[in-house]
Protein backbone atom coordinates (compact mmCIF):
# COMPACT_ATOMS: atom_id res chain seq x y z
CA UNK A 1 0.00 0.00 0.00
CA UNK A 2 1.27 3.44 -0.92
CA UNK A 3 1.83 5.38 2.31
CA UNK A 4 0.73 8.57 0.57
CA UNK A 5 -2.72 7.08 0.05
CA UNK A 6 -3.35 7.08 3.82
CA UNK A 7 -5.80 9.63 5.19
CA UNK A 8 -5.77 11.32 8.57
CA UNK A 9 -8.51 8.97 9.70
CA UNK A 10 -6.29 6.02 8.78
CA UNK A 11 -3.50 7.55 10.85
CA UNK A 12 -5.79 7.78 13.88
CA UNK A 13 -6.86 4.16 13.42
CA UNK A 14 -3.29 2.88 13.11
CA UNK A 15 -2.09 4.88 16.11
CA UNK A 16 -4.94 3.69 18.33
CA UNK A 17 -4.34 0.07 17.29
CA UNK A 18 -0.65 0.34 18.25
CA UNK A 19 -1.55 1.77 21.69
CA UNK A 20 -4.15 -0.97 22.18
CA UNK A 21 -1.61 -3.67 21.40
CA UNK A 22 0.90 -2.17 23.86
CA UNK A 23 -1.80 -2.01 26.55
CA UNK A 24 -2.33 -5.75 26.27
CA UNK A 25 1.06 -6.31 27.93
CA UNK A 26 0.27 -4.09 30.93
CA UNK A 27 -1.48 -5.28 34.09
CA UNK A 28 -5.25 -5.16 33.74
CA UNK A 29 -5.75 -5.45 37.54
CA UNK A 30 -4.02 -3.86 40.54
CA UNK A 31 -5.46 -6.26 43.10
CA UNK A 32 -3.28 -6.59 46.21
CA UNK A 33 -4.49 -8.45 49.36
CA UNK A 34 -3.90 -6.79 52.70
CA UNK A 35 -0.76 -7.78 54.57
CA UNK A 36 1.17 -8.62 51.38
CA UNK A 37 3.97 -6.64 49.81
CA UNK A 38 2.28 -5.31 46.65
CA UNK A 39 5.66 -4.92 44.95
CA UNK A 40 5.95 -8.70 44.86
CA UNK A 41 2.46 -9.30 43.50
CA UNK A 42 2.53 -10.37 39.86
CA UNK A 43 -0.78 -9.08 38.49
CA UNK A 44 -1.99 -10.65 35.22
CA UNK A 45 -2.17 -8.91 31.87
CA UNK A 46 -4.49 -9.56 28.95
CA UNK A 47 -2.31 -12.42 27.69
CA UNK A 48 -3.12 -14.30 30.89
CA UNK A 49 -6.86 -14.04 30.20
CA UNK A 50 -7.74 -15.43 26.79
CA UNK A 51 -11.31 -14.10 26.79
CA UNK A 52 -10.23 -10.54 27.58
CA UNK A 53 -7.39 -10.72 25.05
CA UNK A 54 -9.58 -11.87 22.18
CA UNK A 55 -12.65 -9.74 22.90
CA UNK A 56 -10.91 -6.41 23.52
CA UNK A 57 -7.28 -6.17 22.48
CA UNK A 58 -6.92 -8.52 19.52
CA UNK A 59 -10.45 -7.75 18.29
CA UNK A 60 -9.57 -4.07 18.12
CA UNK A 61 -6.21 -4.64 16.41
CA UNK A 62 -7.69 -7.05 13.85
CA UNK A 63 -10.59 -4.67 13.23
CA UNK A 64 -8.17 -1.81 12.56
CA UNK A 65 -6.19 -3.95 10.11
CA UNK A 66 -9.37 -4.90 8.23
CA UNK A 67 -10.43 -1.25 8.00
CA UNK A 68 -7.09 -0.18 6.50
CA UNK A 69 -6.98 -3.12 4.06
CA UNK A 70 -10.62 -2.55 3.11
CA UNK A 71 -9.96 1.07 2.18
CA UNK A 72 -6.88 0.11 0.18
CA UNK A 73 -8.63 -2.78 -1.61
CA UNK A 74 -12.33 -1.88 -2.03
CA UNK A 75 -14.76 -4.61 -2.96
CA UNK A 76 -13.35 -7.41 -0.76
CA UNK A 77 -16.05 -8.94 1.45
CA UNK A 78 -16.44 -11.24 4.47
CA UNK A 79 -19.86 -12.88 5.04
CA UNK A 80 -21.45 -10.30 2.76
CA UNK A 81 -19.82 -7.28 4.44
CA UNK A 82 -16.99 -5.17 3.07
CA UNK A 83 -13.71 -5.54 4.93
CA UNK A 84 -14.05 -1.97 6.21
CA UNK A 85 -17.55 -2.60 7.56
CA UNK A 86 -16.50 -5.86 9.20
CA UNK A 87 -13.47 -4.19 10.77
CA UNK A 88 -15.58 -1.28 12.06
CA UNK A 89 -17.95 -3.77 13.71
CA UNK A 90 -14.98 -5.43 15.45
CA UNK A 91 -13.66 -2.13 16.80
CA UNK A 92 -17.10 -1.19 18.18
CA UNK A 93 -17.38 -4.65 19.77
CA UNK A 94 -13.95 -4.18 21.39
CA UNK A 95 -15.03 -0.83 22.85
CA UNK A 96 -18.29 -2.33 24.15
CA UNK A 97 -16.46 -5.18 25.86
CA UNK A 98 -13.76 -2.95 27.33
CA UNK A 99 -16.38 -0.60 28.80
CA UNK A 100 -18.28 -3.32 30.64
CA UNK A 101 -15.10 -5.10 31.70
CA UNK A 102 -13.67 -2.02 33.40
CA UNK A 103 -16.94 -1.58 35.29
CA UNK A 104 -16.75 -5.17 36.50
CA UNK A 105 -13.12 -4.98 37.69
CA UNK A 106 -12.84 -3.16 41.03
CA UNK A 107 -9.08 -2.50 40.78
CA UNK A 108 -8.55 -1.77 37.10
CA UNK A 109 -4.90 -1.64 36.10
CA UNK A 110 -3.06 0.50 33.57
CA UNK A 111 -3.57 -2.05 30.80
CA UNK A 112 -7.35 -2.01 31.09
CA UNK A 113 -7.60 1.77 31.46
CA UNK A 114 -5.28 2.42 28.52
CA UNK A 115 -7.07 -0.25 26.52
CA UNK A 116 -10.43 1.45 27.08
CA UNK A 117 -9.07 4.83 25.97
CA UNK A 118 -7.44 3.31 22.87
CA UNK A 119 -10.69 1.47 22.05
CA UNK A 120 -12.64 4.74 22.22
CA UNK A 121 -10.25 6.47 19.82
CA UNK A 122 -10.12 3.40 17.55
CA UNK A 123 -13.90 3.07 17.24
CA UNK A 124 -14.28 6.82 16.70
CA UNK A 125 -11.64 6.77 13.97
CA UNK A 126 -13.19 3.88 12.06
CA UNK A 127 -16.74 5.26 12.28
CA UNK A 128 -15.99 8.95 11.71
CA UNK A 129 -13.17 8.48 9.20
CA UNK A 130 -15.40 8.28 6.08
CA UNK A 131 -17.80 10.95 7.41
CA UNK A 132 -15.71 13.90 8.67
CA UNK A 133 -13.95 15.91 5.92
CA UNK A 134 -10.94 16.58 8.16
CA UNK A 135 -10.38 12.81 8.48
CA UNK A 136 -10.62 12.37 4.69
CA UNK A 137 -7.66 14.66 4.04
CA UNK A 138 -4.39 12.96 3.03
CA UNK A 139 -2.08 12.09 5.91
CA UNK A 140 0.89 13.24 3.81
CA UNK A 141 0.83 15.98 1.19
CA UNK A 142 0.90 14.64 -2.39
CA UNK A 143 4.33 14.58 -3.99
CA UNK A 144 4.92 16.71 -7.04
CA UNK A 145 5.34 14.85 -10.35
CA UNK A 146 9.07 15.51 -10.29
CA UNK A 147 9.37 14.03 -6.80
CA UNK A 148 7.36 10.98 -7.80
CA UNK A 149 10.00 9.90 -10.33
CA UNK A 150 13.47 8.89 -9.26
CA UNK A 151 16.62 10.06 -10.88
CA UNK A 152 17.15 8.36 -14.24
CA UNK A 153 13.68 6.79 -14.20
CA UNK A 154 10.98 7.46 -16.77
CA UNK A 155 7.45 8.14 -15.45
CA UNK A 156 4.69 5.58 -15.71
CA UNK A 157 3.44 5.18 -19.27
CA UNK A 158 6.63 6.48 -20.90
CA UNK A 159 9.57 4.61 -22.29
CA UNK A 160 13.21 5.49 -21.63
CA UNK A 161 13.90 9.10 -22.54
CA UNK A 162 10.20 9.89 -23.00
CA UNK A 163 7.79 11.75 -20.79
CA UNK A 164 4.45 11.62 -22.60
CA UNK A 165 1.82 13.45 -20.60
CA UNK A 166 4.20 14.00 -17.68
CA UNK A 167 5.05 17.54 -16.57
CA UNK A 168 8.39 18.88 -17.83
CA UNK A 169 8.77 15.73 -19.93
CA UNK A 170 9.45 15.37 -23.62
CA UNK A 171 6.49 14.56 -25.82
CA UNK A 172 6.21 10.95 -26.93
CA UNK A 173 6.43 10.23 -30.65
CA UNK A 174 2.95 9.90 -32.20
CA UNK A 175 1.75 6.67 -33.67
CA UNK A 176 3.26 6.01 -37.11
CA UNK A 177 6.40 8.13 -36.70
CA UNK A 178 9.76 6.46 -37.01
CA UNK A 179 12.42 7.02 -34.31
CA UNK A 180 14.67 8.77 -36.85
CA UNK A 181 11.94 11.24 -37.74
CA UNK A 182 11.15 14.43 -35.91
CA UNK A 183 7.38 14.37 -36.44
CA UNK A 184 5.73 16.34 -33.66
CA UNK A 185 8.99 17.72 -32.23
CA UNK A 186 9.51 21.49 -32.32
CA UNK A 187 12.25 22.56 -34.72
CA UNK A 188 12.64 19.08 -36.30
CA UNK A 189 11.82 18.52 -39.98
CA UNK A 190 8.85 16.24 -40.69
CA UNK A 191 9.04 13.34 -43.08
CA UNK A 192 9.23 14.66 -46.64
CA UNK A 193 9.69 18.25 -45.46
CA UNK A 194 12.55 20.07 -47.23
CA UNK A 195 15.44 21.62 -45.38
CA UNK A 196 15.34 25.30 -44.47
CA UNK A 197 17.80 26.11 -47.23
CA UNK A 198 15.22 25.36 -50.05
CA UNK A 199 12.48 28.07 -49.87
CA UNK A 200 10.65 26.93 -53.01
CA UNK A 201 10.10 23.40 -51.84
CA UNK A 202 9.25 24.64 -48.35
CA UNK A 203 6.46 26.83 -49.76
CA UNK A 204 5.04 23.89 -51.72
CA UNK A 205 5.05 21.66 -48.65
CA UNK A 206 3.54 24.30 -46.37
CA UNK A 207 -0.03 24.07 -47.69
CA UNK A 208 -0.48 20.24 -47.23
CA UNK A 209 1.06 20.50 -43.81
CA UNK A 210 -1.46 23.15 -42.77
CA UNK A 211 -4.34 21.13 -44.15
CA UNK A 212 -3.47 18.16 -41.97
CA UNK A 213 -3.38 20.08 -38.68
CA UNK A 214 -5.12 18.39 -35.75
CA UNK A 215 -8.38 19.98 -34.54
CA UNK A 216 -7.97 22.43 -31.66
CA UNK A 217 -10.42 20.61 -29.40
CA UNK A 218 -8.65 17.24 -29.52
CA UNK A 219 -8.09 15.73 -26.05
CA UNK A 220 -4.50 15.52 -24.81
CA UNK A 221 -3.61 12.94 -22.18
CA UNK A 222 -2.33 14.33 -18.89
CA UNK A 223 -1.29 13.19 -15.42
CA UNK A 224 -3.42 14.00 -12.39
CA UNK A 225 -3.78 13.24 -8.67
CA UNK A 226 -6.95 13.13 -6.58
CA UNK A 227 -7.28 15.07 -3.29
CA UNK A 228 -9.03 12.17 -1.53
CA UNK A 229 -9.61 8.50 -2.30
CA UNK A 230 -12.15 8.14 -5.11
CA UNK A 231 -13.65 5.07 -6.82
CA UNK A 232 -12.91 4.17 -10.42
CA UNK A 233 -15.86 2.57 -12.20
CA UNK A 234 -15.83 0.25 -15.19
CA UNK A 235 -16.39 1.62 -18.68
CA UNK A 236 -19.33 -0.77 -19.07
CA UNK A 237 -21.37 1.26 -16.58
CA UNK A 238 -21.20 -1.27 -13.75
CA UNK A 239 -22.16 0.28 -10.36
CA UNK A 240 -19.34 -1.55 -8.55
CA UNK A 241 -15.92 0.15 -8.58
CA UNK A 242 -13.02 -1.70 -10.20
CA UNK A 243 -10.34 0.23 -8.29
CA UNK A 244 -9.82 3.16 -5.96
CA UNK A 245 -7.62 6.11 -6.85
CA UNK A 246 -5.48 7.07 -3.87
CA UNK A 247 -4.16 10.53 -2.98
CA UNK A 248 -0.45 11.04 -3.58
CA UNK A 249 -0.38 8.79 -6.66
CA UNK A 250 -0.32 10.12 -10.23
CA UNK A 251 -2.69 8.58 -12.78
CA UNK A 252 -2.97 9.06 -16.53
CA UNK A 253 -6.15 10.58 -17.99
CA UNK A 254 -6.52 9.13 -21.49
CA UNK A 255 -9.99 10.36 -22.48
CA UNK A 256 -12.75 12.73 -21.38
CA UNK A 257 -16.45 11.91 -21.45
CA UNK A 258 -18.53 14.90 -20.45
CA UNK A 259 -17.52 15.82 -16.89
CA UNK A 260 -15.88 12.40 -16.32
CA UNK A 261 -12.38 11.20 -17.13
CA UNK A 262 -11.18 7.85 -18.41
CA UNK A 263 -8.21 7.10 -16.13
CA UNK A 264 -5.57 4.40 -16.36
CA UNK A 265 -4.04 2.85 -13.23
CA UNK A 266 -0.48 1.60 -12.77
CA UNK A 267 -1.50 -2.00 -13.52
CA UNK A 268 -3.08 -1.00 -16.85
CA UNK A 269 -6.76 -1.02 -15.82
CA UNK A 270 -8.98 1.67 -17.34
CA UNK A 271 -12.10 3.07 -15.80
CA UNK A 272 -14.35 6.10 -15.39
CA UNK A 273 -13.58 8.71 -12.73
CA UNK A 274 -16.95 10.36 -12.20
CA UNK A 275 -15.91 12.89 -9.53
CA UNK A 276 -13.19 15.14 -10.96
CA UNK A 277 -13.60 18.07 -8.56
CA UNK A 278 -10.38 19.32 -7.02
CA UNK A 279 -8.02 17.06 -8.99
CA UNK A 280 -4.42 18.25 -9.35
CA UNK A 281 -3.11 18.24 -12.91
CA UNK A 282 0.54 17.50 -13.48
Amino acid sequence: MNIRSLTRGDGVVIGAAVVLFIASFLDYSNFCPQGIDCARVDNPNAWDALGLLMSVFLAGVIGAALVIVGRAMPGRKIVGLDLGQFGTALTVFALWTAFWTILDVSDAGAGLILGLLASIVLAAGTVAGPLIPAFKAPLLSPASPAQGVGAGQAPYGAGPGQGYGFPAGQQQQPYGAQPSQGYGYPGAPQQGQPAQGDPAQAQQAQQPAQGGAAPAGEFTAFWFAVPVARPLYGEDGSPNPIAELAPGTWYLAVEQRGQSLIAQTQDGRRGVLQDTTGIQRG
